[in-house]
């Protein structure tokens, strides 16, 4: 196999095939490296050991230079010459005056920092394969009178009827024409609550204009259906459904570039000939004016050692690897130096609600009873009627509600030996409410709207207003009534995270100039929790590509991070700046295809890295400009005469400055 055919080359970053240890093989190999040469140079300053420390060098040599080497010659070959190149030039021009340790440092440090970034990045590259995981493989068809058939995904055509049972994956884009049902559309938009779903009017004109069936209607592939069975009119091919498009934006995204990378190769491009101009120059001019060839070539290769990128080359990765461990101790996974950078200049963060600033299910936080000595008849008529209902709104008001009945009763001073009545006899209205029998009395729990269906007393004007103003707010609201008499209201919400705030302020204090939220829900849902946390700018009602536009809008302006815990996120994380997924809440996907992860579901992680990366980028710029004006002082006094002692010990002590400058990030004050 060619050395062409054992790489490959994704947005600008060369990839190669590593045999049996895979991505593993070049990071073992520098540790080797390190591991000889370390053993080599404790030998020499012993006095130890004979001709066994050149030995150990030039195996640190064989084993920090071997992936460099193959890429600086793939480079060559496609006509680009890279600082891997300039490095081999080097450490040959170092073991050519005897200078094997000098050498064996450069590459045994270039290849350990290239090899860790690497690694890392390698693991966001199996995205695709988990995003494509969540869409079935096959479906359910009916067609004509017989019984449903099941047929590859890739079969469905436009028009057909597939049959979704209960807690099942949807596997195509469409609209419901049979069945009614509640389905969790989190993977897609996000929503923090599962979509109840009507069949539509007209199946012709839905099928005619897709784009005409209500949101209470339509369906996306992926999403995970609830208890009740639907027939799902397939709108669009398997290849074209919003969850292939939600892989395609990723595909995209993943190719750009970094500006970091894109500098770096401006840079070097010149910068490598360059220096090889140099020293061919020099070797002329020494032919040129007879000097001797030992005399030529000593200065040649002293500017070569001058030049040579020993502190600019572990400038970053010293930096980025410091920053790195010190991140991986506070509990947050960092996947590589061009994210750590990129998070450091950032001036604009939007973020995903549900299950990001949010807890990602809702929560019973308002109880309004018509009377206040009803507050507990109304939340153990609530509490009893719901327990028959799997809906999750249903289920938050039975496990919030249960909760503070039993906190009443705990408190009273007198506790009733009866047993709680139960409820019977649910009836479940898609999309308005619920009706059960409790003591022989029916109890009705549902909207507004719900409400002013009833025959008999309405609702009271106090009461209505009231429901009204939670709407407002972005609550869900549930109105209860037993029999004839009207009990209050119950207001539910998916609730901010307790740290939200705090975090969000903490990162305007640490420069963040600009917050945006990103929502699928109801865009007055998301301005009440964009309210509570502090957020600057909200958008609510945003499926993934609406995402992504805004984060694009973003990104005109400044640079932008993306924060998101789920599937719909992938795409709109790909094409920030920097994506950041929330860890033990976020999805596989999200997980992989981030740059940054928070390894718990806790935002004060957030406010941690960001001040991280950006002492990390101020690091950074400080070594890249300590290294290049020694090499800009260093090059030009080799040149007129500097010997190589003093060249090389300026450029050690300057790799020891640079080192020790990035050390410090593994003093950063969490």
């Amino acid at each position: 196999m060619t050395e062409a055919e054992n790489a490959t080359t994704n947005g600008g970053v060369t990839t190669h095939r590593h045999g049996f240890l895979g991505e593993r093989a070049e990071l073992v190999s520098a540790l080797l490296a390190l591991t000889v040469y370390l053993t080599g140079l404790t030998l020499q300053l012993t006095g130890h050991g004979g001709p066994v420390p050149q030995a150990l060098f030039i195996a640190a040599y064989a084993f920090g230079g071997f992936f460099t080497l193959r890429e600086a010659l793939l480079a060559v070959r496609g006509g680009r010459f890279q600082v891997d190149f300039l490095m081999l030039v080097a450490a040959a021009g170092a073991a050519a005056i005897g200078r094997w340790e000098e050498g064996a440092v450069l590459l045994v440090l270039f290849s350990l920092g290239h090899a860790l970034e690497g690694y890392a990045m390698g693991r966001a590259r199996r995205s695709i394969e988990a995003l494509g995981a969540l869409a079935p493989r096959t479906a359910l068809v009916r067609r004509g009178a017989g019984a449903p058939v099941e047929v590859p995904v890739e079969e469905l055509a436009v028009g057909d009827t597939v049959v979704v049972r209960p807690h099942t994956r949807v596997p195509a884009d469409g609209f419901v024409a049979a069945g009614t049902g509640s389905v969790d559309q989190s993977p897609i938009t996000g929503e923090s609550v599962p979509a109840d779903k009507v069949p539509v009017a007209d199946r012709a004109a839905a099928l005619a204009d897709p784009g005409a069936a209500g949101p209470e209607s339509r369906v996306y592939a992926g999403t995970v259906n609830g208890s009740g069975a639907l027939d799902i009119a397939v709108t669009r091919l398997a290849g074209e459904n919003t969850l292939a498009r939600v892989v395609k934006l990723v595909q995209d995204a993943e190719e750009r570039t970094s500006p970091t990378q894109r500098f770096t190769e401006r840079f070097t491009k010149f910068f490598v000939p360059g220096v090889l101009v140099l020293v061919a120059v020099l070797l002329g001019a020494g032919a040129l004016t007879g000097e001797p060839f030992a005399d030529t070539f000593y200065r040649a290769m002293a500017v070569l050692v001058a030049a040579s990128p020993c502190a600019l080359a572990i400038a970053t990765p010293a930096a980025v690897l410091s920053a790195v461990g010190r991140a991986a101790r506070g509990g947050v996974l960092v996947k590589g130096g061009a994210p750590l950078e990129e998070f450091g200049r950032l001036r604009t963060i939007a973020f995903d609600k549900t299950g990001t600033l949010t807890e990602g299910r809702p929560r019973l936080t308002e109880i309004e009873p018509v009377h206040a000595a009803g507050r507990e008849e109304l939340l153990r008529t609530a509490v009893a009627a719901q327990r028959l209902s799997d809906h999750p709104l249903a289920q938050a008001v039975v496990r919030d509600g249960a909760g503070l009945v039993q906190a009443a009763v705990v408190s009273a001073d007198a506790v009733s030996e009866a047993a709680p009545s139960e409820a019977r006899n649910l009836r479940a209205l898609v999309g308005l409410g619920i009706v059960a029998e409790l003591d022989g009395e029916d109890v009705h729990i549902g909207s507004l709207a719900y409400a002013d269906t009833l025959a008999g007393p309405p609702v009271p004007a106090r009461l209505r207003a009231r429901t009204e103003e939670l709407a407002r707010t972005g609550r869900t609201t549930m109105l209860v009534r037993r029999g004839d008499r009207w009990l209050g209201t119950l207001g539910l919400m998916d609730a901010p995270r307790p740290e939200a705030a705090a975090a969000v302020a903490a990162l305007r204090g640490l420069g963040v100039q600009r917050t945006v939220m990103l929502s699928g829900d109801d865009q007055r849902v998301a301005d009440a929790v964009g309210r509570a946390v502090g957020m600057d700018e909200v958008r609510g009602g945003l499926l993934p590509e609406d995402k992504v536009a805004e984060v694009t809008r973003l990104r005109r302006t400044a640079r932008t991070a993306m924060i998101g815990d789920g599937v719909n996120d992938a795409p709109a994380m790909a094409g920030a700046t920097v994506g950041v997924a929330m860890g033990a809440a976020g999805s596989a996907v999200a997980l992989e295809t981030a740059d940054i992860a928070l390894m718990s579901d806790d935002l004060r992680r957030l406010p941690f890295i960001t001040g991280l990366s950006r002492r990390a980028s101020r690091i950074i710029r400080q070594n890249l400009w300590l290294s290049l004006g020694i090499v800009a002082v260093l090059v030009p006094a080799t040149a007129l005469g500097l010997g190589i002692g003093p060249a090389v010990l300026v450029h050690e002590g300057s790799t020891l400055v640079v080192v020790a400058n990035a050390l410090r990030l593994l003093r950063y004050a969490d």
